[in-house]
């Protein structure tokens, strides 16, 4: 039988494509994950870029992720960025457990290897259950806003600070529109839930306090912070709204520009689905362990290359995090 082993003019031996040689003494398996991985990173990679470089076109009127994402579960607050950091520390602690689960796979030890799978598991179901959350309050909003008839964002502000429309506008819808649904709705359609608010209450309710200003959703370069209008500016600008505001979703954003909004939907929630997704692979692995399969086949790969895609599901949060919330 013929080798498939090459010699070249060193007299080293290459690897010559044949049946059973393995190149870098990696698996099929192995080297089709790494395959996988290397396109996927290229997917995220193309999606970050995008991000930058609209961030960078809409530099004077992108949202200030300190003032979006300051919420922490069962407590009230300005917290800002606090539990995206946590999130953050368990997806890296998730990677630890696997590695210590890779690491006891070697080492044929099925126990640790189950129980270092299992921490794993619960780690990544509490950052998507995080995510979840995290998506939940943001389309609820923070504060609310109104909408101009150019498009522009005006946010409310009282002794330099912004303040929600429940802390000043009181009392019912003055226009006592009904929804729309599918009952009463043109040709049978319904409509998102309305506002709380009608435009003309909080014009009525602004211009009676002199104490209120207006915050637009350009941004001051030189202070990194957005810019209140006067008095004056203020009530020009808020006779020119045509929306109440209440949160995000992919139309309107009460934070500033929609299309972070669009961006944020779109790549946390991808994001969001690999990590869902690496959890299902595990706990199917995990079962697989428990029941001893990888014992019987005298090794633990399949652990292997499932921590592989964990650690890059991991490597990816790292990047969206440095995007979206630190810079």
């Amino acid at each position: 039988m013929e080798s498939n082993i090459a010699v070249n003019s060193d007299n080293k031996e290459t690897w010559g494509g044949g049946a059973g040689v393995q190149p870098f003494g990696a698996s099929y398996g192995k080297m089709m994950m790494w395959f996988f991985i290397l396109s996927d990173a290229l997917t995220f990679s193309g999606f970050l870029a995008a991000y930058g470089l609209t961030r960078f076109k809409f530099i004077d009127s992108w949202p200030i992720a300190d003032e979006v994402f300051t919420h922490v579960p069962f407590f009230h607050g300005n917290y800002p960025m606090y539990y995206v950091a946590f999130m953050t520390f368990i997806l890296i602690v998730s990677s630890v457990t696997m590695v210590l689960a890779v690491d006891a796979g070697h080492k044929m030890q099925q126990k640790k290897v189950a129980l270092y799978m299992f921490f794993t598991i619960i780690f990544g179901l509490i950052f998507v259950g995080s995510q979840a959350w995290e998506w939940k309050t943001f389309i609820k909003g923070s504060y609310g806003a109104v909408r101009t008839t150019d498009n522009k964002i005006l946010q409310f502000v009282k002794d330099g600070h912004q303040i929600a429309l429940a802390d000043f506008v009181t009392g019912e819808r003055t226009d006592d529109r009904e929804q729309h649904s599918r009952k009463n709705g043109l040709w049978f359609t319904s409509e998102k839930t309305i506002s709380q608010y009608s435009v003309a209450q909080v014009q009525e309710v602004f211009k009676a306090d002199p104490s209120l200003q207006i915050r637009s959703e350009r941004i001051d370069l030189d202070t990194k912070k957005k810019i209140i209008l006067s008095r004056e500016e203020s009530l020009k600008e808020l006779e020119k709204a045509n929306l109440v505001v209440e949160g995000a979703n992919l139309h309107v954003n009460e934070y500033g520009n929609p299309i972070f909004a669009d961006f944020f939907f779109f790549i946390t929630g991808f994001h969001g689905f690999h990590v869902f997704s690496g959890i299902v692979i595990n706990i199917i692995i995990f079962f697989n362990v428990v029941l001893g399969t990888y014992e019987k086949r005298g090794h633990y790969e399949m652990v292997e290359k499932v921590g592989l895609y964990w650690h890059f599901v991991d490597l990816v949060w790292v990047f969206v995090f440095t995007f979206f919330y630190l810079v």
